[in-house]
């Protein structure tokens, strides 16, 4: 476990997940139901795949997501979230429904 700036539950959060990528993945798998790596890297967000990779195997750390072979090939793997990670939905719904309120212009993406 990587040390704390502060006891702060909002500053430790923030140090697990507050960078610009993570939620957005977790984004992806709780509401589009992306599995893949190829499925995330379709995201209109544009993220890179070695940035990609990175926050995946984060979350894998973190206890918030899980992979799991997808097929014969030793490397593919699909992601799932785990019941931590689905713990956030209410986070996300909050922001989903503050950024409608108060961003002009935001909408929720079609899946």
């Amino acid at each position: 476990m990587q040390s704390r700036r502060s006891p702060c539950p909002i500053a430790c959060t923030l140090d697990l997940i507050g960078d610009r990528w993570t939620l957005l993945i977790i984004r992806d798998m709780m509401f589009f139901h992306k599995q893949r790596f190829e499925e995330f890297l379709d995201s209109p967000e544009g993220i890179s795949t070695n940035i990609l990779s990175n926050r995946l195997k984060l979350l894998e750390e973190l206890g918030l997501a899980e992979k799991q072979l997808y097929s014969n090939h030793s490397r593919r793997m699909s992601y799932q979230l785990t019941e931590r990670g689905k713990s956030l939905r209410p986070v996300l719904k909050t922001m989903i429904a503050w950024g409608l309120k108060h961003i002009p212009e935001t909408q929720i993406p079609d899946e």
